[in-house]
């Protein structure tokens, strides 16, 4: 899929990782402006072909995930297709896709919804994938992650744009 082999071109070959958690308003201006036709119809349920490939499911997740929280930054629509890209994660570990694929950054980002999982059950879940596929510098975000929703069952910054 032509699309989906440009999003990770971009995301793992055109950006810096400094780009991928800085918030920077001409970056986001990118991401909307290359990919926010393709992350509207993903948040629709428009790229369902897009979960049966290990390839173009690593970018529907980086449309639901990532991008979303760059194109629609302090809204609630950033975070609308949460709940679809962790089940995307839990499909790439169903299907053996994490522990197939070489590169570090991309098993990163398959598990980077269950890291922003409001859940403390999912984020429990996280910690040991991401110090087992990824790397410990990770899985400390998600122990912090953890330790915020056990203090508040939730992420406190996502108040404003979640109107709570």
């Amino acid at each position: 899929m032509p699309l989906a082999q440009d999003i990770l071109h971009f995301w793992f070959e055109e950006c810096r990782p400094w780009q991928w958690f800085r918030r920077n308003q001409e970056f986001d201006r990118s991401v909307s402006e290359r990919f926010g036709a393709l992350a509207e119809a993903a948040q629709h349920n428009r790229l369902i072909a897009w979960e049966a490939d290990q390839t173009s499911s690593l970018a529907l997740v980086l449309l639901l995930d990532q991008f979303s929280r760059q194109i629609w930054r302090d809204q609630a629509r950033a975070y609308q297709g949460d709940v679809r890209a962790q089940r995307l994660s839990q499909l790439a570990l169903d299907q053996h896709w994490l522990e197939h694929e070489p590169q570090r950054a991309r098993r990163q980002f398959w598990l980077m919804p269950l890291l922003h999982a409001e859940c403390l059950e999912t984020v429990n879940k996280a910690i040991p994938l991401l110090e087992r596929w990824v790397d410990v510098a990770t899985a400390d975000v998600a122990r912090r992650n953890r330790d915020i929703l056990i203090e508040h069952a939730r992420y406190p910054w996502r108040d404003g744009a979640l109107g709570r």
